[in-house]
């Protein structure tokens, strides 16, 4: 089956369930909530949704540990609630994509509990090793959650290796019954009527043979060792090859630490066996590979992100396009103002919304959602969170630890959505299982209804216009005085259509920067959060200049 390419006329809207609404009322999102909110979601613009893990799961990294993949959790409305939602969304005309995490399973997963008892056929279905004779740990690898990546089974008598957290032992792709189990669990979910997968740190399925020590990577030894295996593009074509040709369906892969070059030998349209690839470079324009080492934002680091995705996959492969999601920091809080909450995430959503690709929002950042600010680190749910706590530096006071958490924290875009001013911010009527971010009175879905100028409505506009300019579809991309850190200028051009995007991330007044060949006395601004035509922009304006 030749597999089309709907996709790229889409906007998808992420949901982390168990954050986004409470339909039960017994305080955790699930599956009715979101039956009652799809209509909000298309009123969006957006014509497709990807659901984080709803899966049973134990909960020790927030449902990515799963425990079954063929069902879904009691607390989000179990398989029943499902195929209401999917019906829901396809008689809407969206698609829905699910999270497909097969790096890892639980420990309490039925095959590692089978494993750990050498029951075949599960006995290698995950990495065992025995300790060295020294003592010491198979390898030196560090896992990206909790410490090093190898604990000890008592009733295994052996290591088990788990890149993330200890309860999320990684699967042994190199065993074919693992990879037939994978393309049960895709024809599971496809036949059904899913559209399609989202594939979480699906680079990391094969690992370097041998597993050898590694000592070039000082955040995480061993990246480079189980990061683009030496298998992965094999594993990868079998799955495509087997499963993914025979339906119409699309695969979004996780990569971290990804340049578009290597990108290209994943989803290369000719050649690839993904459709789209989240890279983690536009992520990073505020810290060094990981949130948990802030700098200062730094524009051009921004610009160069998305430029050299645009330029370098062009006629060659398709682009996700992001700026937040589950895994990070809200980007008003890093990239933008929260003195300026509103403005910077105008600014925010044009710089990304006319770029070439499919554009993905994440719950809640619609309406400009801020970090979560706890008064105590206990407060925080995430694993990941916890651990960088407990290890951060011990010389710094608690305040300045908690600030850094702050920053760095997936929780802080992991609290409710703030839907009303009511109590709860209506996600529940009961109690919440997570914290209410306290400034859900100001920030909340229903106040920006109700005001033409909200963010949440210039989302709806920027999304709509985007729908109806070809160049934003087909154009090219040119970026514009790249060195400059308060400016972000591009442009798109096809056939008789020139758009000119004009975005300033400074909370000072700014002089309107124009390429030659530009004559905004001959252009019309489609899109803009100001009243304002003059040559000084306001401090984070943007705007979207249209020639046809």
């Amino acid at each position: 089956m030749e597999r089309n390419r709907w996709y790229k006329d889409m906007v998808f809207y992420q949901i982390w369930p168990r954050s986004f609404k409470d339909g039960n009322g017994d305080g955790m999102g699930d599956l009715w909530g979101v039956l009652e909110k799809l209509d909000y979601i298309k009123s969006l613009g957006c014509d497709g949704i990807w659901f984080s893990p709803i899966y049973p799961s134990p909960g020790a990294d927030c449902g990515y540990d799963i425990a079954d993949y063929m069902d879904i959790a009691p607390e989000f409305g179990g398989m029943e609630a499902f195929k209401k939602v999917l019906e829901g969304v396809h008689q809407r005309g969206m698609k829905l994509i699910m999270d497909l995490v097969v790096n890892h399973t639980s420990d309490e997963h039925e095959w590692f509990q089978k494993s750990r008892k050498r029951i075949e056929p599960y006995t290698d279905y995950y990495i065992w090793r025995p300790a060295k004779p020294n003592g010491k740990l198979p390898n030196n690898w560090d896992s990206n959650f909790e410490g090093k990546a190898w604990t000890w089974d008592e009733e295994r008598g052996e290591y088990y290796l788990h890149l993330f957290a200890v309860k999320q032992p990684d699967l042994n792709m190199d065993n074919p019954l693992v990879r037939e189990e994978v393309k049960k669990i895709l024809r599971f979910w496809l036949d059904m009527g899913v559209d399609g997968f989202r594939e979480d740190v699906i680079t990391y399925i094969s690992k370097a043979e041998g597993l050898p020590d590694d000592h070039l990577f000082p955040i995480y030894k061993g990246m480079p060792k189980y990061n683009h295996g030496p298998h992965i593009h094999e594993y990868l074509a079998e799955f495509k090859r087997d499963v993914f040709d025979h339906y119409d369906c699309f695969t979004l892969a996780e990569a971290p630490l990804v340049w578009p070059k290597q990108a290209l030998k994943y989803i290369d349209e000719e050649k690839g066996q993904i459709d789209m690839m989240i890279q983690f470079q536009c992520q990073c324009a505020d810290c060094l590979f990981t949130d948990y080492l802030p700098t200062k934002f730094m524009l051009v680091r921004m610009k160069k992100a998305f430029s050299d995705w645009q330029k370098k996959l062009s006629g060659k492969a398709w682009n996700m396009l992001y700026m937040e999601n589950h895994d990070h920091p809200r980007i008003i809080s890093r990239y933008g103002s929260e003195k300026f909450r509103e403005e910077s995430g105008k600014s925010i959503a044009v710089s990304y919304l006319f770029q070439q690709g499919t554009p993905f929002l994440y719950q809640g950042q619609e309406i400009g959602m801020l970090n979560w600010k706890p008064e105590d680190a206990e407060m925080y749910e995430d694993v990941q969170t916890r651990y960088n706590y407990a290890h951060s530096n011990l010389k710094k006071s608690k305040e300045e630890r908690l600030h850094k958490m702050w920053r760095s924290s997936r929780d802080s875009a992991r609290t409710p959505v703030q839907w009303d001013s009511s109590e709860n911010a209506g996600f529940t009527t009961g109690t919440p299982w997570f914290y209410v971010n306290p400034n859900y009175k100001e920030i909340n879905v229903a106040a920006q209804e109700a005001d033409p100028d909200s963010l949440l409505n210039f989302y709806r506009k920027a999304i709509n216009l985007r729908k109806s300019l070809k160049a934003v579809r087909f154009g090219n991309y040119k970026e514009y005085y790249r060195l400059d850190n308060k400016l972000y200028v591009y442009s798109r051009e096809y056939e008789n259509q020139k758009i000119l995007v004009v975005c300033s991330f400074s909370e000072k007044e700014t002089k309107i920067r124009v390429p030659s060949g530009f004559d905004l006395e001959k252009a019309k601004i489609v899109l803009g959060n100001y009243e304002n035509k003059e040559k000084t922009l306001k401090p984070y304006e943007t705007r979207v200049y249209l020639w046809e």
